[in-house]
């Protein structure tokens, strides 16, 4: 779900306290029933940090929402970010990270560097406080672990994330169509930020010389 945003809110973050200044505004526009479930966020950034939008990826329980690669990079490459933020909030109002918490962080990391849109924030957030991954110095002592160093496993969601949208806009051009599209725009996106073309062939399905050809326009 996009969150709305004001023109006051699309501003560029420079650090922590601007992106929980926004985030807890939102929170906080919940009733105390949604405040007391736990959502997961991604702020899609352009290159001068300029917000392009906000989304709501997974709305959970008191204590655990479940989010994909796929849904959060899917929006992300929608968008065209070269940089994302993720934000979750913790209901408890406990800022501590978890185990699982860090796991997610340290596998979006890996994605997105594969992708070329970097993951340069996670905070967690309560209607009080929050917690930042960068100003702790974990986000980047999750940047140099090799525990989600698995190209395989970031190849296979951009497959899933190719037929995924090409569904959506199979919807409106016919389902063998849309894929294609989808494949194509996903293609365009990796070759902009300079991944190999044999990596582009194994998540899109396209031939070397396909892609090539779509380099050339």
């Amino acid at each position: 779900m996009k969150i709305r945003l004001t023109a006051a809110d699309k501003i560029k973050v420079l650090n922590a306290d601007d992106v929980f200044g926004i985030m807890q505004k939102v929170l906080m526009r919940e009733n105390k029933i949604g405040r007391n479930k736990e959502h997961f966020w991604i702020i899609c950034l352009a290159t001068n940090n300029r917000i392009l939008n906000i989304e709501l990826i997974s709305l959970g329980s008191v204590n655990a929402t479940v989010v994909t690669p796929m849904e959060v990079f899917s929006v992300a490459l929608q968008k065209r970010a070269v940089k994302v933020m993720l934000v979750h909030n913790h209901p408890s109002g406990e800022l501590t990270p978890s185990i699982n918490d860090n796991d997610t962080t340290d596998r979006f990391i890996k994605i997105g560097d594969f992708l070329g849109t970097y993951v340069i924030e996670h905070l967690i957030i309560s209607e009080t406080g929050f917690y930042s991954y960068a100003n702790s110095g974990l986000l980047d002592e999750l940047r140099r672990s090799t525990k989600y160093l698995i190209p395989e496993v970031e190849k296979e969601l951009l497959k899933k994330q190719a037929l995924e949208m090409g569904k959506k806009i199979g919807q409106k051009k016919g389902r063998e169509e849309g894929i294609k599209e989808q494949r194509m725009f996903t293609a365009k996106i990796l070759l902009e930020r300079g991944i190999a073309v044999n990596d582009i062939e194994a998540v899109t399905g396209f031939t070397k010389e396909e892609i090539l050809a779509l380099k050339k326009k």
